[in-house]
């Protein structure tokens, strides 16, 4: 190791650290922006909503870090937030600064000692890829394998912790004016899962886990953690080669390909829930690559929600609801989902939803995505849905409701965004015919003990 490695880089310490300290404006402008909402609904003023994102949008400024991963989420909740500020948000990038060599150096010796080079016969001086709490480096070990190295920016937890913050600032701005949703249990599931990312050993053990679950989905590939050169903030992986999913799509690819791809999708996310209890919660682009025999590389493990089996049941029992026109075996599910004393005529607005999110699998033939779930119909639903919500005194959203409902938006984006034509509904009874929750527990138990972690 070279002097430079003491170096420590002003500049870079300097960017990071203001993050920190520019929180404090925004605090401030997002106070100011709840009086005024408070002031407009107390006097029947008219709230311009556009306006007021587009000035909370500037005073989060280059806050480009955790906060964006939220947005994400956020914007495929049906009214978590008001869709002007939904959209606006979703204007910012996430492109947290990425770390320069010398500052890369100096973390590498913090996670893995001074000798850490010793590790890697090469090692990228660029970062390959950012992401929101830190940047991927591509590296070769000593037996010629090629792995990629997630080193988190310094200062996250900090910078989580200020970005929770402005979380709540934004939902109570929202509460002010709109009682259609109680967000709290939203707030604090979006919460624990942001902190629980902070920790890549964690993730590595999601990365087994997952492992574990598609050991036999020859179509779905997971990387293996190289426990020896992981720390909670360095996560070292096997390298997976694949194109991402925006190029797949510029190729042209035919009819066949796509609808491969999204087969492939739909096996690598729903294989996890219906038999281990286990969902990704983040289907964003970036997590994701295409191998050029179409099967997909998953990359990226942090957001993973764990489930009781009676939840999954409960999902097969409002589909089951749904299918029949059953409404007692509805509100039987719901309250398994954990919605509290449903009325029959909160039932009836929650079902507009659910009969949107399941639409494709009701209908036993070969159909596209967008003949029900096009975003401009998804987008008359929820106003239908909000409304509705409105008149029937809102609803508060069970915490484990938060991930199911965006990993479902978030596929199905993927899928329209794939023009895929196939049968949702063979897809669907395929992987759950035998469903039995005994064997879902098992299978669960089984798979959490052997990486080591526990069901919540």
């Amino acid at each position: 190791m070279s002097n430079d490695d003491d170096y420590t880089a002003p500049n870079e310490e300097n960017r990071f650290g203001g993050r920190v300290r520019r929180y404090a404006r925004v605090g401030a402008s997002a106070s100011k922006l709840a009086a005024r909402l408070a002031t407009g609904k107390v006097f029947g003023g008219d709230v311009d909503h556009a306006k007021y994102a587009a000035e909370l949008t500037s005073a989060l400024g280059g806050l480009k870090g955790p906060l964006m991963k939220v947005a994400q989420i956020l914007s495929t909740i049906p009214d978590a937030l008001p869709k002007e500020y939904t959209q606006a948000l979703a204007t910012l990038q996430a492109d947290a600064p990425s770390m320069g060599w010398l500052f890369v150096k100096r973390r590498m010796r913090s996670e893995l000692g001074a000798g850490w080079q010793s590790s890697f016969t090469d090692f990228s001086r660029e970062a390959v890829a950012a992401a929101s709490l830190g940047q991927v480096h591509k590296a070769t070990m000593p037996d010629g394998c090629e792995v990629a190295c997630k080193l988190q920016y310094p200062d996250m937890s900090a910078t989580v912790e200020a970005d929770l913050k402005q979380l709540r600032a934004a939902f109570a701005i929202y509460k002010r004016y709109d009682s259609a949703i109680d967000a709290q249990n939203i707030q604090e599931e979006l919460s624990a899962r942001l902190r629980e990312e902070l920790d890549y050993k964690r993730e590595a053990k999601h990365m087994r886990l997952y492992r574990h679950m598609l050991a036999d989905e020859s179509a779905v590939h997971v990387p293996e953690p190289v426990d020896e050169l992981t720390t909670s903030r360095l996560l070292t992986m096997t390298w997976q080669t694949g194109q991402k999913f925006q190029s797949f799509l510029d190729s042209d690819a035919d009819q066949d390909a796509r609808n491969q791809v999204a087969l492939n999708m739909f096996r690598a996310w729903y294989v996890p829930f219906y038999r281990y209890g286990v969902i990704h919660g983040d289907p964003h682009l970036g997590n994701y690559t295409l191998r050029e025999d179409r099967s997909v590389n998953l990359l990226d493990f942090g957001c993973i929600r764990i489930f009781k089996p009676d939840f999954v049941h409960a999902v097969l029992t409002l589909y089951e609801a749904l299918r029949d026109g059953d409404e007692d075996k509805a509100v039987s599910a719901y309250e398994s989902w954990g919605f509290e004393n449903p009325s029959r005529e909160l039932i009836d607005v929650l079902n507009i939803w659910a009969s949107f999110v399941y639409g494709p699998i009701l209908d036993d033939r070969k159909r596209k995505m967008g003949e029900t779930n096009s975003v401009a119909y998804g987008a008359e639903v929820a106003a239908k849905v909000h409304k509705e919500l409105k008149a029937v005194g809102g609803v508060k959203p069970p915490r484990e409701f938060v991930l199911v409902d965006r990993a479902a938006v978030g596929l199905g984006a993927v899928f329209l965004r794939l023009d895929a034509h196939v049968n949702w509904y063979q897809l669907f009874h395929d992987l759950v015919g035998d469903f039995d929750p005994a064997k879902l527990a098992a299978n669960q138990d089984a798979a959490l003990r052997s990486v080591g972690l526990e069901r919540p």
